[in-house]
Formats: structure tokens, C-alpha cells, sequence
């Protein structure tokens, strides 16, 4: 731009005049947000360990399909779905009260809400059969919004399985309230994800949720180990009181 170039007047675009003509492109910058180094391999032993890991971001679809593929979530040679979340929605109808099947109506969400008479409301997918046909497949939602990420934990959750959710926005709320267990993330979430959340991570590390598995499972073999021995030992001691006061 020149000292004499007319700053003052746009066109409908925003765009000087000056803008328009004799305009060299020197570069273009791409800036990438490097996933950290230990995703990958977190993500490779929750395979292993039989957790399916989905991608629910507000990203572009290109983007996330990209990150998924990088870290692994997305396993090479493996057939997988990728949907925007207003077109999953559409899909499967959004989430309803089981009992009067609309969006919103009278039914209290809350306990301390409940009247003499009324039942507690109870969220369901609206079309659960398209939903069963894309659940296991489905591993990358994005431009997500709150009620896509809650409708994916509904969905999951009232088939059967044991959801776990991270998330650090105020959007992400909905979503680690209804999971099985939220994580929420302790430096860069927000104070309504973390009080959302049933745990919060202090180092904002994924691989931190690995950890809480290997040491839940190991924690619930463990007394599953223990229950076993003791019922063994306590059925043959009584039935050997038993048989030996009969015989004497």
C-alpha cells in the first residue's frame, strides 16, 4: 500500500481498493495443532483393551477425519464413519422422553423436582433403529453441538454400554453429566465442565484415563479374586461341619 491509497472507503466486501490490484502472494502459512505425543500409543492400549475411542469434536469433518487417522482412533484398513452432527441428528431423531416421545414435556428431570404421581423422565433416541445401524461404526463426529454429543452418550449408554467422556467447554457439560464417568480436564477445562465432570484430570493428559482403567480392572479382578476364594473356602468348611456333626 501506498501513502496516497484511499484507507477510508470499502466495496461491499470489506475491501479496499487498494486491495484489488498489484498484490504480490509472498507465502502461505499452515499452522497445525500437534496432538501430543502420547495419544497415539494411549489410544493403542485402549484398543487392546477392548475400548472403542470415538472423536467428538466442533471441527470440520476433513479435519477430524485427518486427527483421527493420525493418532489412531481410526485403525488402518478398518471401515469406520464420519458424520457432522446436525446430519446425525437428522438421522436419528434427536433425543425424547421415552414416555410422551417429544422433546420437551412436563416430566421432571430432577428428583427433587418429582411430584405425587410422576415418574422421572427418561431420555431415549427417537429413531434407535438407524442408530444401532451407525453406532459401531460411527467413530468421528464433527461440527458437533451439545445435544449431538448428548444424544451419542444416550444412545450408547441405553444399548447397554459403559460410556466415558472427556471434555474441558461449558458445551460439553450435557455429555460428562450423563456419561457412566466424566472426565473433566483440570487446567484448561472451564468450572461448568468440572463440576459436570465425576473426575477431573490434573494434567489434562489422556493417557491419565488409561491409567484409571488398568487400575479400575485390576481393582474389581482383584475383589472378584477374592469373593471367589472366600465363598470357596466357607462352602467346603461348612460343609465339612456339617457332614462331620451328621457322622458323629
Amino acid at each position: 500500500m501506498g501513502a496516497h491509497d484511499d484507507l477510508d472507503s470499502k466495496d461491499a466486501k470489506g475491501v479496499y481498493e487498494c486491495e484489488k490490484d498489484n498484490i504480490t502472494l509472498l507465502a502461505v502459512i499452515g499452522v497445525r495443532d500437534e496432538p501430543r505425543k502420547e495419544v497415539p500409543d494411549a489410544i493403542k492400549k485402549c484398543h487392546g483393551a477392548g475400548i472403542t475411542v470415538r472423536m467428538v469434536t466442533g471441527d470440520n469433518i476433513v479435519t477430524a477425519r485427518a486427527i483421527a487417522k493420525d493418532v489412531g482412533i481410526v485403525e488402518e484398513g478398518k471401515d469406520f464413519l464420519a458424520m457432522e452432527g446436525p446430519d446425525f441428528i437428522k438421522l436419528v431423531g434427536g433425543v425424547i422422553c421415552k414416555k410422551c416421545r417429544t422433546i420437551t414435556c412436563p416430566c421432571p428431570t430432577m428428583t427433587k423436582n418429582i411430584k405425587d404421581g410422576e415418574e422421572l423422565r427418561v431420555d431415549t433416541i427417537a429413531n434407535g433403529e438407524e442408530f444401532d445401524k451407525i453406532k459401531d461404526k460411527l467413530l468421528v463426529l464433527a461440527r458437533s453441538r451439545p445435544e449431538d454429543k448428548y444424544a451419542l452418550v444416550t444412545g450408547l449408554r441405553e444399548r447397554g454400554n459403559v460410556v466415558a467422556v472427556t471434555g474441558d467447554g461449558t458445551n460439553d457439560a450435557p455429555a460428562l453429566k450423563k456419561a457412566d464417568v466424566g472426565f473433566a480436564m483440570g487446567i484448561a477445562g472451564t468450572e461448568v465442565a468440572r463440576e459436570a465432570a465425576h473426575i477431573t484430570l490434573i494434567d489434562d493428559n489422556f493417557s491419565s484415563i488409561v491409567k484409571a482403567v488398568l487400575w479400575g480392572r485390576n481393582i474389581y479382578d482383584s475383589i472378584r479374586k477374592f469373593v471367589q476364594f472366600q465363598l470357596t473356602v466357607n462352602v467346603v468348611a461348612v460343609g465339612c461341619t456339617l457332614i462331620g456333626a451328621t457322622i458323629l
